[in-house]
């Protein structure tokens, strides 16, 4: 049986049964950002991954119609903010398009990307590799400085934040 003939008889996997599935799976939520001359630009993904640790390098996914994208096309260096627990309005701010979304934001320039105050975890990364992904492009990229504060990390499952807990031994 063809791959194409086993997908038939499985049923197709539709879009939104796609999104169904992937919304079971939870992950950080991350705010890409670039400058574009000196404005600095930034938007939200969810698709974030480490990739190497020999060289280190971390993977994003962006939307072929990301504004961000466009500008990461003709720049070398971004920076990765992986948004702590109290910063899900910056969640929702920078996953929308238009405006200047760094207003009111607390930044620097750090690296050569815009950095994120307080987020749990930051990269800045040059540029590698742009890998073309269905509708999406896939950035590889090698970190060239990091850090982190103790910060839990705001997570998304089943369209909803949330965030990290430890579980505890339970006492026997």
């Amino acid at each position: 049986m063809t791959d194409q003939a086993a997908r038939k008889a499985l049923g197709e996997v539709t879009s939104d049964l796609f999104k169904a599935a992937m919304g079971s799976v939870c992950t950080p939520v991350a705010v890409v950002t670039v400058f574009d001359g000196a404005r600095p630009h930034g938007t939200t993904v969810s698709a974030f991954s480490s990739l190497s640790l020999a060289p280190p390098m971390v993977l994003v996914a962006l939307d072929e119609k990301s504004d961000l994208l466009a500008v990461l096309r003709s720049s070398s260096r971004f920076g990765i903010n992986i948004l702590s627990h109290a910063q899900d309005d910056l969640a929702g701010r920078f996953a929308t398009k238009g405006g200047d979304k760094f207003d009111g934001v607390s930044w620097m320039a750090r690296a050569g990307a815009p950095h994120i105050l307080q987020s749990a975890c930051w990269f800045s990364c040059e540029v590698a590799q742009l890998v073309p992904g269905g509708d999406h492009t896939i950035v590889l990229g090698n970190v060239l400085e990091t850090d982190y504060d103790d910060h839990a990390p705001l997570t998304y499952y089943r369209r909803s934040f949330g965030t990290h807990s430890v579980l505890h031994e339970q006492a026997s």
